[in-house]
């Protein structure tokens, strides 16, 4: 879809606004609207200005003017305003060279891909994210000097079973771990995710399959077809704004937030990843599982610099929450067919087209433009040093004698770890402009910010342990 297509599918549809979005770096979309009568076609070329000193990490308000490019292949009808609205995806643009900006994510991504090709390794890169969700009833919280506290309302929860609900309590619910996946009315939310299915394909997004997931108290998954990075980015964005917005029209509420159910599986986002050269799949060959020596290289640079990638993949305090040892999280850096205890997996497939690897331990709380584009370069970087990850792993790495598991590297173990691990290991993201030392600096910033805030903030579980002392 090019700028003419656009300004005919407005016409066509009587369209009344037009809402500009991009994405800070936290991960959150922004907009701001125009009325049709406002947008023209030369906004495709001119983009239009706003103020970027309120973005959180972002410019100063001694240089903040920004431009919003719109990107016409991005079009889609918003389906939850009560006016006509057709939405549009921006890169954030520097009105002094036109560039995209240093701190954009969407720029980052773009130049990810555009670093690809310049090594001559490969010309597309595609990822498949599987990011998962919980949808509750409703959610309390409260943080101030008289205490600390979080409440989850589900009536799907196992641990409704007693309560009192208007027509009665029908006692059909997963217990813990259960939710994988039984037929209505245990699962309750096949309706609400049915209606996200239709609503992602309104907007362009091929869905492949939905379903609950593990976890009790409403923890879904919906499948959406794999694309290239930066669109790929794109479709993650929107899906997760569907996600909120179907369940807020239903009088329930969505999370991407990674652990937050206190014993019971967290939510992770799953990254499939392949590259390609002249249509031909690099990851297809012979080794193990299937696997080219190229992809078995690009897993050796995830694995080598996955505590950096952490603090991208893996950007909130409450991640660390969910990558716990023994609690069949994704921790051990190995890799492996089919089996689901390694952080990174080569799932089976008939046809070598199919082949890609799948890293386990990102989650959903990532910047998807950022954590795609940090990926990338951490496999490029195996593929080019060569990196091989050694032998894989085909025991449960859950359950391996001691002096074995001592043997195994782990992910991090907290945000502020991470946060350290990508200051020292940050070269393989800074080739070729991708990623700027300015940027990580930035990024490293807002987020200690993060973990500042919950050190400092005494816990309900302090005051279980100590409060008798």
């Amino acid at each position: 879809m090019n700028a003419q297509d656009v300004m005919k599918m407005i016409q066509e549809n009587e369209v009344r606004f037009v809402d500009l979005r991009f994405t800070d770096t936290r991960g959150k979309e922004q907009h701001v609207g125009l009325p049709v009568s406002a947008f023209e076609e030369e906004h495709f070329e001119q983009g239009h200005p706003f103020d970027g000193s309120s973005i959180a990490g972002w410019k100063g308000i001694q240089a903040s003017d920004m431009i919003l490019m719109p990107d016409a292949a991005s079009a889609y009808i918003d389906p939850f305003f009560d006016e006509t609205t057709l939405v549009l995806t921006c890169d954030v643009v520097e009105p002094s060279d036109g560039k995209g900006y240093d701190r954009d994510p969407r720029s980052i991504a773009k130049r990810a891909e555009a670093y690809l090709k310049s090594t001559g390794i490969g010309d597309t890169a595609f990822f498949g994210p599987e990011p998962e969700f919980f949808i509750f009833d409703a959610v309390e919280w409260s943080v101030d000097m008289s205490g600390v506290m979080s409440k989850i309302i589900s009536e799907e929860a196992a641990w409704s079973t007693a309560d009192k609900f208007e027509g009665g309590n029908t006692g059909h619910r997963p217990k813990v771990k259960g939710g994988y996946f039984p037929v209505p009315p245990v699962d309750s939310l096949n309706d609400i995710r049915a209606a996200m299915c239709l609503a992602l394909e309104a907007a362009g997004i091929p869905v492949e399959v939905h379903h609950h997931e593990v976890a009790n108290a409403g923890q879904c998954e919906i499948g959406t077809k794999f694309s290239t990075l930066t669109k790929r980015a794109d479709w993650t964005q929107t899906l997760k704004y569907i996600v909120h917005n179907v369940a807020h029209q239903y009088g329930k509420t969505a999370t991407f937030m990674p652990k937050p159910i206190v014993g019971d599986n967290g939510s992770g986002m799953h990254v499939h990843q392949s590259i390609w050269k002249d249509g031909q799949n690099l990851f297809a060959g012979n080794g193990y599982a299937g696997l080219s020596e190229t992809a078995l290289y690009y897993i050796g640079g995830i694995i080598k610099h996955a505590k950096a990638l952490n603090a991208i993949t893996n950007p909130a305090t409450n991640s660390y929450k969910r990558l716990v040892p023994h609690y069949e999280a994704p921790i051990k850096l190995a890799y492996s067919a089919r089996n689901r205890s390694a952080s990174i997996r080569i799932p089976y497939v008939a046809n070598p087209k199919g082949r890609r690897i799948e890293s386990r331990f990102p989650d959903p709380a990532a910047n998807p433009y950022l954590c795609f584009a940090a990926l990338l370069m951490a496999g490029l970087d195996g593929i080019q040093n060569k990196i091989h990850p050694g032998d894989p792993a085909d025991k449960n790495l859950y359950d391996l004698p001691p002096e074995e598991d001592a043997l195994i590297p782990t992910v991090c173990f907290s945000l502020d770890q991470a946060l350290a691990e990508l200051d020292k290991d940050r070269e393989f993201l800074t080739r070729g402009g991708v990623f700027s030392n300015d940027f990580i600096d930035a990024f490293i910033e807002l987020k200690s910010e993060e973990v500042n805030r919950l050190r400092v903030t005494t816990h309900p579980v302090e005051f279980d342990m100590y409060y008798s002392l």
